[in-house]
């Protein structure tokens, strides 16, 4: 599969962050929200992202961990979302379920843009970048090289690995990068029309079942 027109990328976050994120003006990485108190409710894998943190470096950065970026999926209906929609994994402690879950869409080529006149660095993962090993690169050209087909597989279990490309921001991603949230359904719809602010960026929100298991 050749590589989209317009790649799009998404970050999976509980419902009840978002008040949060929008306060701060971005989401975080997973060192800077170490440091500081975070609201509302985690639902990544704690040994995941221990490792994310204090791993091997990224290839294309040598100075930075994964651990230091704020990642993004190149789809919606990730592996971790299927995980936590099972509420069953050992390692995850969040049992909640799929629902409260909301993706954060945003544009990858917008995003690299921003990035380079910010002077933020950024990466792309071919695989999980939570595994012990993995690829990366830093630079466009080299999209051809994830596995699209595995992104956007539904039926995933013989390409698992390729399906969890990353995208990776240095430090912060802006709430104003992003440019939609989709959601499971009506209900979080309002709960997340309630979270965003009444003055400032208020990106589209749809319910997108189709996004979920």
């Amino acid at each position: 599969m050749p590589v989209p027109a317009k790649p799009k990328i998404y970050h999976i976050v509980h419902v009840d962050r978002l008040a949060s994120i929008v306060a701060d003006g971005c989401l975080w990485c997973d060192a800077e929200m170490d440091r500081r108190a975070p609201s509302g409710t985690t639902i990544g894998m704690s040994a995941i992202k221990q490792r994310r943190l204090k791993g091997p470096p990224l290839s294309s950065h040598p100075d930075l961990h994964v651990g230091d970026c704020v990642p993004f999926y190149f789809c919606p209906r990730s592996v971790m979302l299927f995980v936590i929609s099972r509420a069953n994994h050992p390692d995850l402690s969040y049992c909640g379920g799929q629902e409260p879950i909301i993706h954060l869409e945003a544009d990858l080529q917008t995003v690299v843009t921003w990035a380079n006149e910010h002077g933020q660095r950024w990466a792309f993962t071919l695989s999980n970048a939570g595994s012990y090993y993995f690829e990366d690169r830093g630079d466009l050209a080299h999209l051809h090289e994830i596995d699209w087909s595995a992104v956007y597989a539904t039926n995933w279990q013989q390409c698992k690995e390729g399906k969890q490309a990353e995208f990776l921001l240095e430090n912060r991603f802006p709430w104003q990068l992003v440019e939609r949230i989709g959601v499971h359904s009506q209900a979080i719809h309002q709960q997340v029309m309630q979270a965003l602010p009444a003055n400032d960026h208020r990106p589209p929100v749809e319910v997108r079942r189709s996004w979920y298991y």
